[in-house]
């Protein structure tokens, strides 16, 4: 049996403030408008046997598993299993391919999964973790927050500041460019929210030249686990994602007829915590080989624009066109709510496929502390 994704839809997302223009919802009502979203499409979205949804901070209003409260808001059927998974920053991703694993193995005939973080209401590192701060842990596995982690690896690799410009200026003028265009055509307005709302059309050059790096005070608090080193901080807050709202969902079935693509291959890898945002490459190069396919059969990628570095790292040393990779703009503009992510990417990734007729994508995400994972699709046209 193989997986095929019948829809993946995508909230616009909103700026992780009391007056963002998703601020006013709770998260299963976000979730909740996406699967309205897709039945509107033709889809029997509230037949699914299963609901998997990725969520980051699953406390207070993301807490009493969400998925399990989306069920029930949704009206989703009394018997269907509904749960929820933190992977970091991937855990959209991890969902779509558990809920590809349930429809392969013959446990379901169609699942709904994806993610959804409301950073407004549930602010990062809310849950407060013991691990944040113990110090029992060795020096190469205590937590560092993800953005020190990025610069880091920017000074180990040698990524330098006009790099970063550059990136996070093309991410910049490529969402403002797909505005009104197919590239959005999954993208569902919710609360009256039709845009990226953190987005920055105005971006210049010259703007992006004039801005201080950012994190070296949030660095100086992790300088023990830094193993004593101080490191050059580089990146600004234009070369990080803004924190923000949103929501992303797929439905995933066993049915080729009225599907938008199959499922091709997934992958899922560990890393080495000190190089906190490389493995997504891993999971990325695990898939295509499942795959038996390379990068350059890709017709459309989106990589997750984790942080400035990561995406200046994959186009410098992987044989790629640029031209198309995050063909709508990224992370960068458009802001990164954790749980959600991986899902508004595949949604994004299959716009962009349907925009170009192409036949094979690529979406690549990571998280902090060695998480990535990746999934190859087939578009059907």
């Amino acid at each position: 049996m193989t997986a095929y994704i019948q829809d993946a839809v995508r909230t616009a997302r909103g700026k992780a403030r009391p007056d963002g223009g998703l601020a006013s919802l709770k998260p299963h009502e976000l979730v909740g408008g996406l699967i309205d979203a897709i039945e509107a499409r033709g889809h029997p979205a509230r037949n699914a046997e299963a609901l998997i949804l990725g969520c980051v901070g699953q406390v207070g209003a993301q807490g009493a598993n969400v998925a399990l409260v989306t069920k029930l808001h949704a009206g989703l059927p009394d018997d269907s299993p509904a749960y929820s998974l933190n992977n970091y920053c991937v855990s959209g991703l991890t969902a779509i391919g558990q809920a590809a694993g349930l429809v392969e193995t013959g446990q379901a005939d169609s699942v709904l999964a994806g993610g959804v973080e409301m950073m407004s209401r549930v602010g990062f590192m809310a849950d407060k973790a013991d691990y944040y701060e113990d110090s029992s842990f060795p020096t190469r596995t205590r937590y560092i927050p993800v953005v020190v982690a990025a610069d880091r690896l920017a000074e180990d690799i040698g990524v330098s500041r006009e790099e970063m410009d550059a990136a996070a200026l093309r991410s910049q003028q490529r969402t403002a460019a797909a505005e009104g265009t197919a590239l959005v055509a999954s993208r569902i307005a919710v609360n009256g929210l039709d845009r990226e709302e953190a987005a920055r059309a105005s971006t210049t050059a010259e703007s992006l030249t004039a801005m201080p790096a950012a994190f070296a005070p949030l660095g100086q608090q992790y300088v023990e686990a830094l193993g004593g080193r101080t490191l050059d901080h580089r990146h600004t807050v234009a070369h990080a994602p803004p924190m923000c709202d949103g929501a992303g969902l797929a439905l995933v079935t066993g049915t080729a007829e009225g599907a938008r693509a199959r499922i091709v291959a997934w992958a899922e890898c560990g890393g080495d915590p000190i190089a906190s945002l490389t493995a997504g490459f891993a999971a990325m190069d695990k898939a295509l080989e499942r795959a038996k396919l390379t990068l350059t059969d890709m017709d459309r990628i989106e990589f997750m624009e984790a942080f400035a570095v990561t995406i200046v790292k994959f186009l410098r040393e992987r044989d790629i066109d640029p031209d198309r990779v995050n063909v709508g703009g990224g992370h960068l503009a458009k802001g990164h709510p954790m749980g959600a992510t991986g899902a508004i990417l595949m949604s994004s990734l299959l716009d962009a496929l349907d925009a170009c007729e192409g036949c094979y994508g690529l979406v690549v995400a990571a998280g902090a502390q060695g998480v990535g994972s990746a999934m190859v699709v087939e578009r059907i046209a």
